[in-house]
């Protein structure tokens, strides 16, 4: 393996960008090949005189797959049976071994072809959409239930089992006179002579498609968490009447929604005239800030060298495109959003020269808050590639008396 290493660090970017998509292809056709082979194994039978009683037990014994890659081939070489196109679709990377993995058993001699060609280059997530579509299921029952709880960790007696969210007391103790005996405490007391347990590892919650615009969220939750769910369904009867956890889930989100976009954008109903942006000002103003978020559709805004646009949606970040220390303004169509990924990437590629007066520049700041002069930071003039807000911009700094 060692020969094939240093023949990739041989390589340009440009070369090695395109072995690697010629290495995928190749991958692609050999597994097409593989389950079309497989295929015909399952045909013969020819894994029992191979002293296995099954196409699976053969594919995991003799030919070493995993039971994951083993499902996905054994079923993909089922369908191919039916649909060989399954098989041109594989080594052509339209759809995925997952893909053909979940929607097998959905195909049929009228819709396979307008299956297969809704799956082109989804994800498993959208596949389980069409799914859902071909095979709607009723929703969920609502459920809580308690888990088993963790084991104690010897490594952590004497400290505090939890600490984070607010319990239901914490919430209202600003106001202890106006609340309830009832509301005071949690109705679950926690024993305090026990040990306290180490919380598992947190798992991410599942997002299961049940049918068109219905979806099954599975969560686990802290104890804090079910009494306030309980103490909001008894407040809120009535409007709803029901209890619906759904819709109370709805309503808790949209309120946490609009605080978050209050506090990020400043958005409000009856927005006030902006003041505008002093000159040399790296400030955006909210008003920009929820004009580029609506535009760029809380995305990425990155286009790559191949045409591909970054589809990152988290730890967004507002990007310069004209530079800030070039001059570029804060204003919409200047400013677009990036991930971290993308702001630092090109930042980067700005020259080494800028990369060093921002060095200086973030120095000099650093040291200005520790004097008590007054200093008047004033961006220079200079031309460079784009970069993002969150970059260092170089400066040159005015150090002024202060004032009496």
């Amino acid at each position: 393996m060692k020969i094939h290493i240093d023949a990739s660090r041989r390589l340009t970017d440009d070369q090695l960008l395109a072995r690697v998509q010629d290495l995928a292809a190749c991958g692609r056709a050999v597994t097409a090949e593989l389950i079309a082979h497989l295929m015909e194994v399952d045909a013969r039978r020819l894994y029992v005189p191979c002293g296995y009683s099954s196409l699976f037990t053969y594919c995991r014994r003799a030919l070493r797959l995993s039971e994951g890659e083993t499902c996905d081939r054994i079923k993909a070489a089922r369908a191919a049976r039916r649909f060989p196109v399954v098989l041109d679709r594989l080594a052509d990377g339209t759809v995925t071994l997952t893909a053909v993995r979940l929607l097998a058993q959905h195909l049929t001699a009228d819709n396979y072809k307008s299956v297969l060609d809704s799956a082109r280059g989804l994800s498993k997530a959208e596949v389980k959409a069409i799914v859902a579509r071909l095979a709607p299921r009723p929703d969920a029952a609502t459920s809580i239930r308690k888990l088993p709880a963790p084991r104690p960790d010897p490594t952590t007696a004497g400290v505090a089992a939890t600490e984070g969210s607010p319990t239901v007391a914490d919430l209202f103790a600003t106001t202890p006179s106006t609340v309830p005996d009832a509301f005071a405490a949690p109705a679950v007391a926690t024993p305090t002579a026990a040990a306290p347990a180490t919380a598992p590892p947190t798992r991410p919650a599942t997002i299961d498609p049940l049918s068109p615009d219905r979806y099954k969220l599975q969560v686990t939750i802290g104890g804090d968490t079910v009494e306030k769910l309980r103490l909001i369904k008894d407040m809120i009867r009535h409007a709803v009447p029901s209890g619906d956890e759904a819709q109370i889930l709805d309503r808790a989100l949209t309120m946490l929604l609009t605080d978050l976009a209050k506090k990020k954008f400043a958005a409000t109903e009856h927005p006030r005239p902006s003041p505008g942006v002093e000159p040399d000002s790296r400030h955006v103003p909210a008003e920009v800030k929820r004009a580029v978020f609506v535009r760029d559709l809380g995305r990425c805004a990155f286009v790559g060298t191949n045409g591909h646009r970054c589809e990152e949606r988290g730890l967004l970040e507002f990007h310069h495109v004209r530079p800030y220390s070039a001059g570029g303004p804060p204003t919409v169509e200047n400013i677009e959003l990036r991930c971290r990924c993308h702001n630092l990437h090109e930042w980067e590629l700005r020259s080494t020269d800028l990369r060093r007066q921002e060095e200086e520049w973030l120095d000099r700041q650093a040291a200005g808050s520790r004097t008590s002069t007054r200093r008047v930071l004033v961006p220079p003039r200079d031309t460079g590639t784009r970069s993002g807000t969150g970059s260092r911009s170089a400066q040159k700094t005015v150090v002024a008396p202060p004032s009496s």
